[in-house]
């Protein structure tokens, strides 16, 4: 069997590592992921180390750390541009309403990103004069904008219902290749296809817009409209990126009653707003590739003790695929951080400044 092996590094202490490893499924996306992650492993992409791990309340990189980032992001900005300034602070107690994100802060947050980088199609001209620290500042205050809007959810949850923190690893690279999803694998609707594992591995979403899944839910299964379905697209594309739910399991006719209840409104949604649920074409539902082998990995299958493992090395060292491997020998904590991440990102750099 095919298998992926993951090392896991302590970003407070780099000698200290574990890892775990991951079974790739008998199926054909399975081995079609595999292949193309060894292809990104061959090219050492970057991996986007920034956006990698959502979700975990107890983490190295707590709201001070990540408010000092967002400071350090506004100052060298205001240095930069004359015509251009931040004026707003972001500490802690600016993010932080009691338990919840201030959303009045996040968004005027959020708006400073969209002002400085426009849209992929449409670049804003004060990204494309900017050099080559302050592009990377401006990228700052997106990352830096949902991770610690992330954090606070998930802290949120640890103090009012610790069962359903929902820690996830999202496994993305820059200028990760997107290959043609096979129509033939394409799948039709089943509630069990929205299912989520403990420790399942799950085909990255790579393209922009929403699915039909993320379309009910925003919206409340009111009936879409004009506006709405411009926004929504199918599953076209994959990658060797992957998704990683380090929560417990929500299933169909499960547990958890409320998750039954909201998959079968689902396809009542589909069907009044004329979605056959049979044609591929949508391609619904997540598209496991494997899953971790848990016990040997961590010893344990308990969700909690696996969290309070991986809470200490949220920082990937290393993954081997087969006999290919590429290391990450890069952490936040590193004094040159910064300039590491802008010399791999110049050539991309470079691209949106002339275009």
């Amino acid at each position: 069997m095919q298998s992926v092996k993951v090392t896991l590094r302590n970003p407070l202490n780099k000698a200290d590592m574990i890892d775990y490893t991951i079974s790739v499924n008998d199926t054909p996306m399975a081995q079609n992921w595999y292949a193309a992650l060894q292809d990104i492993l061959k090219q050492d992409l970057c991996l986007e180390k920034n956006f990698c791990f959502l979700g975990f309340p107890d983490n190295a990189r707590n709201l001070e750390y990540i408010c000092q980032e967002l400071m350090q992001a506004k100052y060298i900005i205001n240095n930069f541009f004359k015509d251009y300034h931040i004026s707003e602070n972001f500490y802690p107690e600016d993010l932080r309403d009691g338990l919840t994100p201030n959303q009045s802060v996040m968004n005027v947050l959020h708006n400073h990103f969209e002002q400085l980088q426009g849209t992929v199609n449409n670049l804003s001209e004060y990204y494309k004069r900017a050099d080559y620290a302050t592009k990377f500042a401006i990228r700052q205050l997106n990352n830096l904008c949902h991770e610690a809007e992330s954090l606070m959810l998930s802290q949120r949850k640890q103090a009012t219902a610790p069962e359903w923190v929902r820690p996830s690893q999202i496994t993305t690279f820059l200028n990760a290749p997107r290959l043609e999803f096979p129509d033939e694998y394409k799948t039709t609707f089943d509630e069990t296809r929205y299912d989520r594992h403990f420790g399942e591995v799950y085909l990255h979403w790579t393209q922009i817009g929403k699915t039909l899944y993320e379309v009910y839910r925003d919206e409340n299964g009111v009936n879409i409209d004009k506006a709405t379905c411009d926004a929504i697209t199918h599953l076209r594309f994959y990658s060797g990126e992957f998704d990683i739910e380090w929560a417990q399991d929500i299933i169909f006719n499960g547990p958890h009653p409320w998750h039954t209840k909201e998959m079968t409104g689902f396809r009542e949604w589909l069907h009044r707003n004329r979605f056959d649920t049979q044609n591929t074409e949508y391609n619904y539902g997540y598209h496991p590739v494997g899953q971790v082998n848990l016990l040997s990995s961590f010893g344990t299958t308990d969700f909690k003790q696996v969290w309070k493992i991986l809470s200490g090395y949220l920082d990937i060292y290393k993954i081997q695929a087969g006999d290919v491997c590429a290391i990450y020998d890069y952490a936040w904590t590193d004094s040159d951080y910064y300039q590491q991440q802008i010399e791999r990102m110049k050539p991309g750099y470079d691209y949106s400044s002339r275009h």
